[in-house]
């Protein structure tokens, strides 16, 4: 494996599990209109429906006050969303950012695939939110047939100040995050409740393989099981041979992705892996209930990530993504009792 920056590790954690849109729009609503200094908002997906249209709301709200807002969406994502939106938003003093909005000559927008997927929210740098969520009302599990199954984590304790200052960097460079780096003087939080948390961000330039790193280095130490679920499979060889060589040593792997996918070809890239998955003794399991969205693993009911990064092509070689790994068993046990 290539060489990557060393994990930052932070102790003392609150940490909460927030799913589907129902449980995590109300619970960053009520944090937004509590704002009181700073709102630092990422995201891929900004829909100008009933979802997009609330979270707008409360930004301007929050900016009114004298909060500083500064939102950053991707341009393909979010390339539905009207001059009037981004201009209410304007007026109001919120600081709006398309990343990469400029076509090219042939009208076709550079490096298409690289896309800002990161899904991140931080206000005033006490409590942070990662997770693979939208902001659109098909992430709400209840708005129909479509409405998805996703997760997203909450935190509070030291990685915040490392998220936020990630976001801060990517606020005043291109949008991507490349040459941050976490304070080392950044010490332990007096929280009750315990929990090791590192921030973990993957970029084109020094961290264009943590995330696919840190999973790799989580099954290779893993001894008793390892769940994945992901709505987009389909890793590179070193991931597949790792995951694969942990099921042969006797770990018990299982494997969660979307039967309903809304791409069916992301479908038919993960059943071409069945094969040698099945050979090694994986379990998979293909979500049906309703298309699966989420980016979560817990390996050894210790081990945890949620947030944006696929194992895919997209993810772990073009993106910008940025996840959290956990390492604390209470936290566990929650996400492992919601797959």
């Amino acid at each position: 494996m290539s060489r990557q920056p060393a994990l930052c590790w932070r102790q003392g954690h609150r940490m909460r599990l927030l799913e589907n849109g129902e449980d995590y729009f109300a619970r960053i609503y009520q944090v937004i209109a509590a704002a009181q200094d700073e709102i630092l908002l990422e995201t891929f997906i900004l829909f100008e429906d009933a979802v997009g249209l609330q979270l707008q709301q409360h930004l301007i709200d929050a900016a009114q006050r004298g909060v500083r807002v500064h939102l950053l969406v991707d341009a393909f994502g979010s390339c539905a969303l009207s001059p009037r939106y981004a201009r209410d938003l304007a007026e109001a003093g919120v600081q709006l950012r398309l990343f990469d909005p400029e076509p090219t000559p042939l009208r076709r927008r550079i490096n298409m695939f690289r896309r800002l997927h990161r899904k991140l929210l931080v206000v005033d740098q006490a409590i942070a939110f990662v997770g693979g969520i939208n902001y659109s009302a098909d992430q709400l599990a209840g708005s129909g047939p479509q409405g998805k199954q996703d997760y997203a984590i909450e935190l509070q304790g030291p990685v915040v100040c490392d998220i936020a200052a990630f976001m801060q960097q990517a606020a005043r460079g291109s949008g991507t995050g490349e040459g941050w780096t976490p304070d080392p003087s950044s010490t332990a939080s007096t929280a009750a409740e315990s929990g090791e948390v590192c921030f973990v961000a993957r970029d084109n330039g020094s961290r264009s393989r943590s995330i696919e790193q840190a999973y790799r280095q989580a099954f290779a130490d893993a001894r008793q099981e390892i769940i994945i679920a992901n709505a987009y499979f389909f890793p590179g060889y070193g991931c597949l041979r790792d995951l694969c060589a942990a099921a042969r040593r006797g770990v018990h792997v299982r494997l969660i992705v979307q039967g309903q996918p809304d791409t069916p070809l992301a479908l038919l890239a993960a059943r071409l892996l069945y094969r040698q998955l099945l050979a090694a003794g994986v379990q998979i399991f293909e979500y049906c209930e309703r298309p699966f969205h989420g980016k979560v693993a817990v390996i050894d009911g210790y081990w945890s990530t949620v947030g944006s990064s696929n194992l895919d092509p997209l993810s772990l070689a073009l993106n910008l993504e940025a996840n959290v790994l956990v390492r604390n068993h209470a936290f566990a046990e929650v996400l492992r009792e919601r797959l």
